[in-house]
C-alpha cells in the first residue's frame, strides 16, 4: 500500500482566515454582507484603469518582465509620496513593489523573523498579519489598542520584563478591525521603544489616505528609521492591479528582493505602470480621493446612526474617522459567534470579535464594514441584524 507523503510541519499551526472562509457563505445575492473589507465596486475608477491601461500598452515594454523590485517608474512615484508623508527624503532604493501588501508581509516576516522570534502585535489583530507571523514560526504576543491606538505603555512595561521583540506590526491608521488611529505621542513613544530596545516596526498602513475629516498623524516612520511601511494601490485605485509596496531601510529592501526572486521573479510590469501613471496624475488623484473620502464618510455615519438608533445602549460602537470598518460590542452578554448563523439566516453578514483575538472579552464584539453597501443598504443590515440578535435572545430565553 502506497503511503501518502506527509504536508510540511508549518501547516499544522495554520489557521484558514475566518473573513475567507466568510466571504464563501455570504457570496449569496439575498446576504447584505459588512464582513469583508473591500472597496466599493462602484467607486473604483474604471474609465480611469482603462485609460491607463490605454496609455501604457501603446508600449510594447509595458507586457514584457520587469525589475525584482518593481518597475523603477512607479519606485520613484512612491519615494515622492513617502517623502512628502515622512518629511525626509526617499530614494527609490528605499521601496520595493510587490503583489499586493500582504505578499510585502510575508516576504518582510521571512527576512526578519527566525522561527520563534517575538513578534507583538494588536488586540485585537489583523487576521492576515496573524496567518503570515504563525506560518514563520513566530512567538506572537498581542497588546491591547485602546481608543488612540496601542497600549505602548503596556508594551514598554513588558519591555522592561524582559520582553524582547523582533518586530512589533501594528495598523496605525483606521485600524483594521478596530477603527481607531494610534495618536502622534503613541508614534513617537513607540519609535522611541523601537530605537532604545531595537526591535523593527512594521507599519501596515492600507488605509492612511481615507480619511474623512483630517488627515492622521504623520507616519511613525517620521520618528525613527526602524519602520518598514507597507501600503497598496487595492483601496484607493483597484484591487484587481495587484499592486502593493513597501518602504524600508536598503538592507531590508535588498533581502525582500532576494526573497521576491524565489516567489516570483518580479510583478506585473503593465499593472505597475498603469498604477504609476494613475498616482502621478495629481490632480486627478487628488479629486478621485475626495469623492472616496466623502462616499465612505457618508457610509460610516448612515451605519453608525442606524446601529445607534436601532440598538440604543445596547452597543457601543467605534467611531469611524477614516477607513473601511466599525467595531460593535454587544453590552447584553450576545456572543456573536453564536449570533452569526442567525445573521446569515436573516440575511447579514459581519466578523465576530474573537476571529481577530481569541480571548473572552472579544466574544460580544463583530466588525462592520460600511465601505462596500451604499446607505439604504446599510441601514437594512442593521435592521436584519437586530432582527437576528432579536431571533437569538429569544432562542436563548
Amino acid at each position: 500500500m502506497t503511503t501518502i507523503p506527509s504536508l510540511a510541519r508549518r501547516l499544522d499551526s495554520v489557521q484558514s482566515s475566518a473573513i475567507r472562509d466568510l466571504l464563501a457563505l455570504t457570496a449569496r445575492d439575498d446576504v447584505i454582507s459588512l464582513a469583508g473589507g473591500l472597496p466599493a465596486t462602484e467607486l473604483i475608477p474604471a474609465q480611469r484603469v482603462r485609460e491607463a491601461a490605454a496609455a501604457v500598452l501603446s508600449e510594447p515594454q509595458a507586457v514584457q518582465y520587469g525589475e525584482t523590485p518593481g518597475w523603477r517608474g512607479l519606485r520613484e512615484v512612491i519615494a515622492g509620496r513617502e517623502s512628502d508623508a515622512i518629511g525626509r527624503v526617499v530614494d527609490p532604493s528605499n521601496v520595493v513593489v510587490t503583489h499586493g501588501s500582504q505578499q510585502a508581509l510575508t516576504l518582510v516576516a521571512q527576512a526578519l523573523l527566525d522561527p520563534g522570534a517575538v513578534v507583538v502585535v494588536d488586540e485585537p489583530a489583523y487576521t492576515g498579519a496573524l496567518q503570515v507571523f504563525s506560518i514563520a514560526g513566530a512567538d506572537i504576543h498581542a497588546i491591547p489598542i485602546a481608543a488612540d491606538g496601542m497600549d505602548t505603555c503596556e508594551l514598554e512595561r513588558r519591555l522592561a520584563a524582559g520582553l524582547r521583540p523582533a518586530l512589533v506590526h501594528t495598523v496605525a491608521n483606521f485600524h483594521n478591525p478596530r477603527g481607531v488611529t494610534m495618536s502622534h505621542d503613541k508614534r513617537a513613544h513607540l519609535a522611541a521603544l523601537a530605537d532604545r530596545y531595537g526591535f523593527w516596526i512594521l507599519e501596515d498602513d492600507p488605509y492612511g489616505e481615507i480619511w474623512f475629516d483630517a488627515p492622521p498623524s504623520p507616519p511613525i516612520a517620521a520618528h525613527s528609521d526602524r519602520v518598514v511601511r507597507l501600503s497598496s494601490a487595492s483601496k484607493i485605485l483597484a484591487p484587481a492591479l495587484r499592486v502593493g509596496w513597501m518602504v524600508a531601510p536598503k538592507r531590508v529592501c535588498d533581502a525582500v528582493e532576494l526573497l521576491k526572486q524565489g516567489a516570483d521573479l518580479c510583478g506585473s510590469s503593465m499593472t505597475q505602470q498603469m498604477t504609476a501613471e494613475m498616482l502621478s496624475d495629481t490632480s486627478w488623484l487628488g479629486m478621485h480621493l475626495d469623492r472616496l473620502r466623502s462616499a465612505y464618510g457618508q457610509r460610516a455615519t448612515a451605519l453608525r446612526t442606524a446601529v445607534e438608533a436601532e440598538f440604543d445602549d445596547r452597543v457601543h460602537i467605534s467611531p469611524a474617522d477614516g477607513g473601511m470598518f466599525v467595531w460593535l460590542t454587544f453590552r447584553d452578554g450576545t456572543d456573536t459567534t453564536a449570533l452569526l448563523p442567525t445573521a446569515l439566516e436573516n440575511g447579514v453578514a459581519f466578523v465576530p470579535g474573537r476571529a481577530f483575538a481569541d480571548a473572552p472579552q472579544y466574544s460580544g464584539a463583530a466588525r462592520l464594514c460600511f465601505a462596500s453597501s451604499a446607505e439604504p443598504v446599510l441601514q437594512e443590515a442593521v435592521r436584519r441584524l437586530k432582527s437576528a440578535h432579536a431571533d437569538t435572545a429569544h432562542t436563548l430565553s
